[in-house]
């Protein structure tokens, strides 16, 4: 293992002594999961005040229709609040934070999922009961005589597909760019799977309170989906015509990509967060990547990639002039979420990137930040000659933990580092770490590695800030 001495000349003037930072309401994520769970209530309530409790006992048929009433109620909840996650809703997207989103949206949706299968194989198999009839050919006759249950086969196709290949194991096998779109199917699959309840759903229907309800919950996801997947970037491409003025290669397999703009600076972005970035330099420009701003943003925007698939080494081929689509930003990894005034920083890879960012523009004095950076060689540290700088200048402490990984256990650690566990290394390399605020960044398997050697050495959940590079 090869850790490099703190670079620890310090330059006061450059920092102020205490972060005055917006945080985000608490009261907003509070907000956020009151009205989840109020949704998912309000539909129960629907299914008793339709006599689903007492139908339960009225003979298989009945309980078996009961059931399947339930589960459809439930199922069309969960698949409008899924869609919610994703939207991108400002106060929800500041409130969570885009992993927990992502994986509250991967949760919600295997969940909503299993139940509208259970709602088909209940109601089907109810119905068949109490007409006496072979369930497939009650099937067939549901499909082909209700009103809008065609649609709503051509829907569940679709949620088919994008839940197998949400499924771990395929998407490994997709690159980022097909597997994105091909879940964006996932909208038109909800918007057709849903409708023929509003039409023919006795409890949609049995009520003006249940009509309005159902009415509003899709109209608000409708609306927050045009809104703010559609309207707002389309909005702030047009308002700040972003283009690219620069590419500039950091390495043989990293570039840098520099995007200027009319009024950048008004952009509400904030270091450590990202864009979605489409460039319409050709075939292709439809499939969006997460890049993260690796410069504290201003009058441009920087990105840094590192060449991972087609769609990140194409960047490296971009000509200035080269208009750019933005969407976001989005993250929580900046300073919205400080707590305390001291930061530790531990990077890996091109996680890296949102951190340089960070320890360009957290306001901190000299002695009062720390950046762990790991990587497989002193060759594969990125911008080093930017840290370097950012250490000389602003007083920040400096490790570069290099070598090849460790293959005997999870550790953010090297090989190298022998049988010193993850947590005594943290805690030797920056005493205070348990009083700091911890931002990570890096490979998924790196990071939870990192994120538990952070626990271990006492640093409180509510100080552990991440950001994951993967999908």
């Amino acid at each position: 293992m090869t850790v490099a001495p703190p670079a620890v000349a310090r330059s006061a003037a450059h920092a102020p002594t205490r972060a005055t930072v917006a945080r985000t309401p608490r009261w907003w994520r509070d907000l956020s999961t009151a009205a989840a769970g109020a949704g998912l209530l309000f539909v129960v309530v629907l299914w008793l005040q339709g006599g689903g409790l007492a139908t339960l006992g009225a003979g298989l048929a009945g309980s078996t229709t009961s059931i399947g009433r339930l589960t459809g109620l439930v199922a069309s909840d969960l698949l409008l609040l899924q869609v919610l996650l994703m939207a991108r809703v400002p106060f929800v997207e500041r409130s969570f934070g885009q992993d927990e989103l992502a994986r509250l949206h991967r949760l919600v949706g295997f969940w909503s999922f299993n139940l509208m299968v259970a709602h088909v194989a209940f109601i089907t198999v109810g119905y068949a009961l109490t007409d006496r009839r072979n369930p497939l050919a009650e099937l067939w006759t549901l499909v082909w005589t209700y009103p809008g249950m065609i649609m709503a086969t051509v829907g569940t196709g679709l949620l088919v597909m994008v839940v197998v290949t949400s499924i771990r194991a395929a998407r490994r096998r997709l690159r980022y760019e097909s597997w994105h779109l091909l879940h964006l199917y996932a909208y038109l699959g909800v918007g057709l799977a849903l409708p023929h309840q509003l039409w023919t759903g006795n409890d949609f229907l049995t009520s003006r309170g249940a009509t309005v309800f159902w009415w509003g919950a899709y109209l608000v996801t409708a609306g927050a989906v045009l809104t703010f997947r559609l309207g707002v970037p389309a909005y702030r491409t047009l308002r700040h015509r972003p283009v690219v003025r620069r590419v500039v290669r950091e390495s043989t397999d990293v570039v840098s990509v520099y995007v200027g703009g009319r009024d950048l600076h008004r952009l509400p972005v904030r270091a450590g967060q990202f864009f979605i970035w489409r460039f319409l330099d050709r075939a292709g420009w439809t499939r969006g990547n997460p890049y993260s701003v690796s410069a504290a943003p201003g009058g441009e925007l920087r990105i840094t990639v590192k060449d991972l698939g087609a769609g990140s080494a194409r960047l490296a081929e971009l000509q200035p002039g080269t208009r750019v689509l933005l969407e976001g930003p989005y993250g929580r990894l900046s300073a919205d979420v400080r707590t305390r005034r001291t930061v530790t920083m531990l990077g890996a890879g091109i996680g890296i990137t949102p951190l340089r960012a960070l320890l360009e523009d957290l306001p901190y004095a000299p002695g009062e930040a720390s950046l762990i950076y790991r990587a497989h060689s002193t060759d594969d540290l990125l911008l080093r000659q930017e840290i370097d700088e950012l250490a000389r200048t602003r007083g920040v402490d400096v490790f570069y933990v290099t070598g090849p990984r460790r293959t005997d256990r999870p550790s953010w650690l090297p090989e190298s580092a022998g049988g010193t566990s993850d947590a005594r290394m943290l805690q030797q390399l920056v005493p205070r770490i348990a009083g700091s605020d911890v931002y990570v960044c890096g490979p998924d398997a790196w990071l939870d590695a990192a994120v538990s050697a952070t626990r271990a050495a006492g640093v409180p959940a509510a100080q552990v800030h991440v950001e994951r590079f993967a999908w």
